[in-house]
């Protein structure tokens, strides 16, 4: 069985559209959905990892920062996951939350939001890690984030960063990544929350341009449901 934590919701004209970050989510990691236990921790338990094959985290548009106690709860939940080897991964919200559990830090950019489609960049670390050694040196993949993952957990390994961002990717031990970039986005979503954040957009016409399909941001996600499953 997989878990999904839905840490947030999605914009309502959004979710009307092309439902919510768990509806992407699970479409996006081509799971089962009988595969799967949906938990909300703002509003339910969280369960104990009897029979868990994998964690995944979604996005939010709360900040990590904020430390409620339904982030602080998680945080301490997700610490136990690892230290009982279950594999996770974390999408934005949830790279950010990963690094705040283990000792990183994450904070707002200084430059402001990183927001559309954008190249990302593989570190020589990524070349044997199980979740990016297939994909090319650079890729396209979508991004919406206004905080980041400022300083890295010790005895993490970055794998993946940009001209805007320095943190892209990063695996703790063998079984535990973050991504800031959304490999559950397609280009309607990403659209969406271009148009949704157009007072942050110097040029929004050029953004939506430059929108298009992200084959191997969405193979990062592929790649962790079949790690976990080859795993067990």
């Amino acid at each position: 069985m997989f878990i999904i934590l839905k840490m947030g919701d999605t914009m309502q004209k959004c979710a009307e559209k092309y439902g919510n970050f768990e509806d992407w989510t699970l479409k996006s990691a081509g799971i089962d959905s009988k595969d799967v236990k949906i938990i909300d921790p703002r509003k339910e338990k969280l369960p104990d990892f009897e029979n868990v094959q994998g964690i995944i985290i979604t996005g939010s548009h709360d900040m990590v920062t904020d430390r409620f106690e339904w982030i602080e709860k998680s945080s301490e939940w997700l610490k136990t996951a690892a230290y009982n080897s279950v594999p996770i991964f974390g999408i934005c919200f949830g790279h950010q939350l990963l690094a705040q559990t283990f000792d990183g830090v994450a904070a707002n950019h200084p430059s402001g939001p990183e927001i559309g489609t954008v190249s990302i960049d593989l570190t020589d670390k990524a070349a044997d890690d199980p979740l990016f050694k297939d994909l090319p040196q650079t890729f396209l993949a979508h991004a919406t984030h206004t905080q980041s993952v400022i300083k890295l957990p010790e005895n993490s390994v970055l794998l993946a960063s940009n001209c805007y961002e320095s943190c892209h990717a990063f695996r703790i031990n063998k079984s535990v990544w973050g991504v800031q970039f959304h490999p559950e986005h397609d280009t309607q979503i990403i659209k969406e929350y271009i148009i949704g954040q157009a007072e942050n957009i110097n040029n929004i016409s050029m953004v939506l341009r430059n929108v298009c399909e992200t084959p191997y941001a969405r193979k990062v996600l592929e790649n962790f449901v079949n790690f976990c499953l080859a795993d067990k």
